[in-house]
């Protein structure tokens, strides 16, 4: 049996908790300084290295019956989840009216449908050249702003401008990630993060949106003209922070290990308790960067009870459509 390699499973734990973390303190960003240049740094880097990594682990995708084993995986749960989530809305008071819409994903369900889509535009990608292959994605993640017609719905947006990571870590082996965790780059990666944070935190008049990749020019500042080439620098600083990231991951199994193998039960569950928290009167309990070690606690707390035996056992229907709980870590997610 093959083993997992904990190095992958210690990055993805690390990167749930910070978007477990990012959506808790995103209710205090408008009025905390500290809390924004955390928040904005923790998207410099957290879903362009998920998506690195699932492209990484993307290779099998010319496999027989690879894409109607990942519409089963990813697609089915996108809407069963879309219409859980949906009613939940309308009962926590989050919207006024059910909005039932496939097509308009909920929050952070938008993940799967770009997910799934990356993976199919292997097929054409992968034809060319790597370096011509990513040249023309990131050309693509450029252009894609120009037009307010792709935006969120259907997810269209991330897709583009995401894929370039996908299409990266599908080029990238193994060895790679060895070297870029020898003690040099990590050192340099710590010094990068902590340069990235400080200027966040100095020049706080950037648009955190830019990296959402949701949106058209025309709707983030500055000007639309201007998009394009702002795109282009957002583009390097995200790669640069997701690689320093990447260089700092433990490589050894930790007792938080295991919970990298949960990741999509995190990722699909976890926003039922956010919207319940940004909804309720505890949100204006926790209201100043002070109490950030609460928070902190709060997300871990929350990834690791999400990961547990308990909670997959009972969600496995609807996330993994299986009605048997498997000890055997090899069907997790990866």
């Amino acid at each position: 049996m093959k083993t997992r390699d904990a190095y992958y499973d210690n990055a993805k734990f690390l990167l749930v908790f910070f978007v477990v973390f990012g959506h808790f303190i995103q209710s205090y960003i408008e009025e905390d300084k500290l809390f924004y240049t955390i928040y904005t740094t923790i998207y410099t880097f957290h879903m362009p290295a998920f998506i690195l990594i699932s492209g990484f682990f993307a290779k099998g995708f010319q496999k027989k019956g690879y894409i109607k084993k990942l519409f089963k995986k990813l697609l089915i749960p996108y809407l069963i989840f879309q219409g859980i989530y949906s009613l939940y809305y309308f009962f926590i008071n989050e919207v006024k009216s059910i909005e039932l819409d496939p097509l308009n994903p909920q929050w952070s369900l938008w993940f799967l449908v770009s997910l799934f889509c990356w993976n199919v535009m292997l097929y054409v990608f992968t034809k060319w050249k790597a370096g011509i292959a990513l040249l023309i994605s990131a050309a693509l993640g450029v252009s894609v702003g120009y037009f307010d017609e792709i935006n969120s719905y259907l997810s269209l947006s991330r897709t583009f401008v995401f894929f370039p990571f996908f299409l990266l870590g599908y080029y990238l082996n193994n060895d790679y990630f060895v070297r870029i965790r020898e003690k040099k780059f990590r050192f340099t990666s710590f010094f990068i993060l902590i340069s990235i944070f400080i200027t966040i935190y100095l020049v706080p008049e950037f648009e955190y949106k830019w990296f959402f990749g949701s949106k058209p020019y025309d709707s983030l500042e500055p000007a639309h003209l201007n998009g394009g080439l702002i795109r282009i620098g957002v583009y390097c600083l995200t790669l640069l922070a997701t690689l320093s990231f990447l260089a700092l991951v433990p490589r050894k199994k930790f007792f938080f290990t295991q919970w990298g193998t949960s990741t999509l039960y995190v990722y699909l569950l976890h926003g039922f308790f956010i919207k319940f928290f940004r909804n309720s009167e505890y949100v204006d309990i926790i209201n100043h960067s002070d109490q950030i070690i609460v928070l902190i606690l709060l997300s871990i707390f929350l990834v690791v009870f999400l990961s547990s035996k308990m909670v997959r056992r009972i969600s496995q229907p609807i996330i993994e459509l299986r009605f048997s709980f498997l000890n055997n870590t090899s069907h997790q997610q990866r």
